[in-house]
């Protein structure tokens, strides 16, 4: 199977997130490779499929347009992923990019959010993983 792009999007409930300090209840992540294996979509806990060479994308998006939400760091064996933030061009907008070095069963990854107008950092006690 051919290297894909994969794009993975963070769905935020920035009010409840800050409301219990907790990202979880308040996470729903997706993917767009349901067809090829992904599963538990919509939950803190996805887990999505890839292969060797695959190049992932993370993006967020919040509830509430006018509240502010943030990538701030995704942490994952370096060895199953290598990972680099990004910014959108002429734009304030991260998003992070990964590229899958080899074959995996479940590699399990935290995200950190930064949210709210003190920029409070939240990270996901769920993990999300990338499965072979």
């Amino acid at each position: 199977m051919e290297p894909r792009t994969i794009t993975i999007l963070s769905l935020i409930d920035v009010v409840g997130a800050l409301a219990s300090d907790s990202m979880q209840k308040n996470l729903y992540l997706f993917d767009d490779n349901k067809s090829n294996g992904s599963t538990n979509l919509g939950t803190g806990v996805l887990k999505t499929k890839v292969q060797a060479g695959d190049k992932l994308i993370w993006t967020l998006m919040a509830l509430e347009p006018e509240a502010y939400a943030q990538l701030y760091k995704i942490e994952m064996d370096s060895t199953v992923c290598k990972l680099e933030q990004k910014k959108y061009p002429q734009s304030d907008v991260i998003y992070w990019e990964g590229h899958v070095l080899k074959e995996v069963t479940s590699t399990p990854y935290k995200i950190t959010f930064e949210v709210g107008t003190q920029k409070q950092q939240i990270e996901t006690l769920d993990l999300p993983s990338l499965i072979g």
